[in-house]
């Protein structure tokens, strides 16, 4: 485990200017009532080597079980803000409650994998673990014209024991940094954090924690960095500086909207009530844009499910579309523990926690769950790059008989990353000029 010291060396303030638009951060704080440990011996930090595990039944099933995962728990966010933006990242919360399971025994384990979408009973604890290993390990696999990196940091007590084998497997399945830290100095321990949380995210999430408590023993952040562009970037000669959004029945904003004729992946779901329509990344990532036809965006929250997305798979094809898209930027900051305990994951907050494969000690349990998340959605896509602002000789003139789609009222909006069929972000564009 490393001194988490050598990380304020590296603080410091990026460009502004700099175009990472999509992060999210999940904290957890553990508070640890009796201490009467000595410090844990040191160990290396992250690997830098990963080996993608055997295949297994499980890994086929992992894209559908955190998809489900993924829309349940935006149906619950829904409930707590159904007229604002939503938008988080549910494989990166999955991959954190996961790490998290894996120190934890009885009904404490039981619960948080239930809750993900797994029965232990039918999947063995080691296929959970290497299926999510494996998510990982893809996602984080170098990949050209796509930045993708998700990670994790344990920050830990100086006097929490930690068990060897806990900080074996987090590295090698989760590729998790491990830092000893000093909670007994509030303002050195959240500037350590804030600082390693601001290197990750190359400068966009600066100060994230601002009211360390005195009393805790273990945060866990977990991050998520992209940065795409998309395969047919818009033309800013074609964006409307001004066009009409309706927020409700009674509001309307005015937001710069986006224009391209061009040929896109897309179907209208006759069954869902719904318009779907794929914008792909220019390697390895997708965005799927969800219209629900008006007045039925709670029919199809309530529909979205793992057999939707291949049902939509399964159908979307490509054609001419006359499309329109806001330019907007979305966030979003959650305190999910509360939706967490709505969902099932009771005994990890009470004092009925149990986590015996993470320590020693007793008296740990979880107190408090935050994640942000931050979205921008531009012509280019999520990376600023130089494309030349002319018209394509191929591309046809407008006519009457293409399909016009305007998000223009409130929709849905996910990104997958293909390889894996993960979900990486989920969210509602709500009001595109509230972020």
């Amino acid at each position: 485990m490393r001194d988490a010291s050598g990380f304020l060396g590296m603080c410091y303030h990026l460009d502004s200017r700099m175009s990472v638009f999509l992060y999210m951060i999940f904290l957890v704080f553990g508070h640890h009532t009796t201490v009467h440990c000595a410090p844990p011996g040191s160990s290396e930090g992250k690997i830098t080597t990963c080996h993608l595990p055997q295949q297994n039944t499980t890994l086929y099933k992992m894209s559908s079980i955190n998809a489900d995962f993924a829309f349940d728990l935006y149906r619950r966010v829904s409930e707590e803000t159904s007229d604002r933006n939503i938008f988080f990242s549910p494989v990166s919360i999955s991959a954190a409650l996961a790490m998290l399971s894996f120190g934890a025994g009885s009904s404490t384990q039981t619960q948080i994998l239930e809750v993900l979408g797994f029965n232990i009973t039918d999947t063995p604890m080691a296929e959970i673990q290497q299926g999510f290993q494996h998510v990982i390990c893809s996602l984080n696999f170098p990949k050209t014209e796509l930045e993708l990196q998700m990670g994790n940091a344990l920050f830990i007590g100086k006097q929490l024991k930690l068990l060897a084998k806990f900080l074996d497997d987090v590295k090698t399945l989760y590729e998790t940094d491990v830092f000893s830290t000093d909670f007994s100095n509030v303002s050195a321990a959240q500037q350590e954090i804030n600082c390693y949380v601001e290197n990750q995210t190359k400068g966009k999430i600066v100060g994230l924690i601002q009211d360390l408590k005195l009393d805790t023993t273990m945060v866990l952040v977990n991050y998520i960095h992209f940065k795409a562009q998309w395969e047919n970037p818009f033309h800013l000669s074609k964006t409307e500086d001004s066009s009409s959004f309706l927020v409700d029945k009674t509001t309307t904003v005015h937001v710069p909207m986006m224009h391209q004729t061009e040929q896109y992946y897309y179907l209208v779901d006759a069954e869902l009530n719904c318009t779907v329509l794929q914008m792909d990344y220019s390697k390895n990532a997708l965005a799927l844009f969800v219209l629900p036809n008006e007045g039925q965006m709670e029919w199809v929250e309530a529909a979205m499910s793992s057999k939707a997305l291949k049902k939509w798979n399964r159908l979307l094809k490509k054609g001419w579309v006359d499309l329109f898209v806001p330019k907007f930027s979305i966030s979003a900051t959650y305190d999910l523990g509360t939706t967490l305990l709505k969902m099932g994951i009771k005994d990890a907050f009470d004092v009925k926690a149990y986590f015996p494969g993470l320590t020693e000690d007793s008296a740990l349990k979880l107190s408090y769950v935050s994640h942000k998340a931050v979205l921008h959605v531009g012509e280019k896509g999520t990376k600023d790059v130089t494309v030349p602002d002319v018209e394509f000789l191929d591309q046809p003139e407008i006519t009457p008989f293409y399909p016009t789609i305007r998000f223009d009222r409130t929709f849905l909006l996910m990104v997958l990353e293909k390889s894996t069929r993960s979900v990486l972000f989920l969210g509602k564009v709500f009001d595109p000029t509230e972020g």
